[in-house]
């Protein structure tokens, strides 16, 4: 299984709800990524910059185009978007999302 990151900037006016969002996520968040093939998936903050971190049992690209279609992913990510500092972006933010070369890993 391979292993994924990438980072965002969150608007410093949403930080609050964003964290608050994350640290209580509906349950049926966390069923559609677990459906999708996510593992392992931790979230970092530093302070207005996110790093998520995650394992994923398929190609992530595949991953996050299984839950494009789910009602409540569509619904939390129409409230989460907005809080996301895209440097200019403003259809879809995933196009945003570079993952990030793994450099060290200690197992």
């Amino acid at each position: 299984m391979a292993k994924y990151a990438w980072t965002w900037n969150i608007k410093p006016e949403c930080i609050d709800e964003y964290v608050k969002m994350h640290l209580n996520p509906w349950p049926e968040i966390m069923q559609a990524h677990a459906e999708a093939g996510f593992r392992n998936y931790s979230i970092f903050q530093n302070g207005t910059q996110f790093f998520y971190v995650f394992e994923c049992d398929i190609d992530p690209l595949e991953a996050f185009a299984k839950m494009e279609d789910n009602e409540d992913c569509i619904r939390w990510n129409k409230i989460t978007s907005k809080m996301i500092d895209v440097g200019g972006l403003t259809e879809d933010v995933s196009a945003g999302v570079n993952f990030l070369p793994e450099v060290f890993f200690l197992a």
